[in-house]
């Protein structure tokens, strides 16, 4: 049997051993472990900020600029990978992160610290590769389900903070690190995560087939790229940065938030963290099945809808409404607080919003552009990874220029409204063109009944 007839089967075999199955899950295997090292600086940052005497400047650049290279390389990546598979792809972008990776647990100064930080932050370039590789194996009726499953490797933000929660002796050092076996104190985890990177590509060479499907294999590079001219992939672009951008931004700025804020130990602060970062990953697949059934744009009204609601009363500090008296006297009323419960819970509920909203992204992909997953996709990737770079230093500005904490979310707040707005002008647009003899009638008065 040839190479071109032996992938369809493999691609609508539903079982545990078909190819399309071991390729979905040895790539979200590979995600969720590059996400968490793409971001492990966002819990990692207060021991090392106290062992090198950095500022809050000097530690916010260190998750910005891994977060910078983890988004920069998607558009090429994805077309990389519609070019010659996303195995090929895979297992050496999981090489070439251990390498970095490595070379962190020796790190001494805050310029090297800088650099591989960089450099690791290319982890965060994989997620293009697994949307196309995914896209290229699994059926249409399917394909809303299997990105969510994917996508929910986004959890790995939170395996380095739930490391901390279990086993908080590793930060400072003991237990394997005072025996000799990894480095002491916060490089215990870059040096787990390179043992890591090097077992799963080794994994992923061994598991999934080995003759890959390649959706753009020959395609010019000009065909590839007519997509982006589309106003449509960039709308969809901005969707992403609301839900996914947004994500990794909270998902680093949400530690310090706590601890700021709420005056809890880093410990408890990385705990809470994980309930944001769980729905807001691991409901992806649910956001796709729903996306298979509703439509995603019907889900994207109603993750829309959750989102604005909750930055809405998550944006609102603290206070109370103060009456001046005629007789010169002030009486205080209506006095409101948000305490660390109801915050938690409020972001939990953002954080379902958004693991809906990221898979019903995807679906639009491959339903407008079945033949260009690696490019646009990688484009949206690569503009919501952005989002995730410049957001936190707009929520510390804005924190700056109000003195609120809480505009963090009327930062987030202000995003979402755009995003649903230009949604909802799209579809009123697209109904008025598709039907333009309804345009008077939705509007047109009620009939007057005929008098006698």
């Amino acid at each position: 049997m040839s190479a071109s007839t032996a992938a369809p089967s493999q691609t609508h075999d539903p079982h545990l051993g078909s190819g399309a199955t071991r390729v979905l899950w040895m790539s979200t295997i590979a995600f969720t472990l590059m996400f968490a090292v793409w971001l492990m600086f966002g819990v990692l940052g207060v021991p090392i900020q106290k062992e090198l005497g950095l500022s809050d400047v000097e530690l916010s650049w260190i998750s910005a600029v891994a977060v910078l290279n983890g988004s920069m390389w998607r558009l090429p990546a994805g077309m990389l990978t519609d070019r010659i598979g996303g195995r090929k792809v895979t297992i050496a972008m999981l090489l070439l992160t251990a390498i970095p990776c490595f070379f962190l647990t020796q790190v001494g100064t805050y310029g090297n610290l800088l650099i591989l930080a960089f450099l690791v932050g290319f982890a965060g370039n994989l997620f293009s590769v697994g949307i196309a590789w995914n896209s290229a194996w699994t059926p249409r009726e399917r394909q809303g389900y299997a990105l969510g499953v994917f996508g929910a490797g986004n959890v790995g933000a939170s395996v380095t903070k739930l490391l901390v929660v279990l086993f908080p002796s590793l930060v400072v050092g003991g237990g394997a690190a005072s025996a000799g076996f990894f480095p002491d104190g916060w490089r215990v985890f870059p040096a787990i995560y390179t043992i890591a990177l090097i077992l799963v590509a080794i994994l992923t060479f061994l598991i999934v087939p080995r003759v890959d499907k390649v959706a753009g294999a020959g395609k010019p590079l000009s065909e590839m790229l007519a997509p982006l001219t589309h106003l449509r992939v960039w709308r969809f672009s901005l969707y992403y940065v609301a839900v996914f951008g947004a994500y990794v931004a909270l998902s680093a700025w949400l530690p310090k938030y706590y601890v700021d804020n709420f005056g809890i130990e880093l410990k408890t602060a990385a705990l809470l963290a994980t309930t944001f970062i769980f729905p807001a990953s691991l409901l992806r697949p649910f956001g796709g099945m729903l996306s298979d059934r509703f439509g995603a744009r019907r889900v994207m009204y109603w993750t829309f809808a959750v989102m604005l609601v909750t930055t809405g009363i998550l944006m609102m500090p603290n206070g109370h409404i103060v009456i001046a008296h005629a007789d010169g006297h002030t009486s205080e009323h209506l006095g409101y607080s948000i305490g660390l419960v109801p915050f938690a819970l409020l972001v939990f509920i953002l954080g379902c919003g958004m693991g809906v909203g990221k898979a019903a992204v995807y679906k639009h992909i491959p339903e407008y552009f079945p033949d260009n997953v690696g490019s646009v996709g990688g484009l949206v990737g690569m503009l919501g990874g952005l989002g995730g770079f410049f957001l936190p230093p707009l929520f510390a500005y804005t924190k700056q220029w109000s003195g609120f904490p809480t505009s963090t979310f009327f930062v987030l707040f202000l995003l979402v409204a755009v995003c649903a707005l230009w949604m909802h002008w799209t579809v009123v647009q697209m109904l008025h063109h598709s039907s333009p003899e309804l345009h008077d009638r939705l509007e047109a008065p009620a009939p007057v009944p005929a008098t006698h």
